[in-house]
């Protein structure tokens, strides 16, 4: 699943070389709130899950964790 999430944020940053691990926050990766939902929406639709956005979602493993509970 990790990645697969690389794969996603890389291609939306235009970074190929993006480092990504699950301690990686979004903040670090200098993703906005508007980078956020879009990027939320890509990987509801990649993994076909229904993601809650809220404030616990701070770091790529959070993120993990969250599409892992709803799949």
């Amino acid at each position: 699943m990790l990645e697969k999430i690389t794969e996603i944020l890389r291609d939306y940053k235009g970074d190929p070389d993006l480092s990504v691990t699950e301690a990686s926050t979004f903040a670090e990766m200098e993703f906005d709130s508007l980078d956020t939902v879009e990027l939320v929406m890509n990987l509801e639709e990649e993994f076909n899950v229904t993601i809650e956005m809220n404030e616990n979602i701070q770091s790529v493993g959070d993120l993990m964790k969250v599409i892992e509970a709803a799949q």
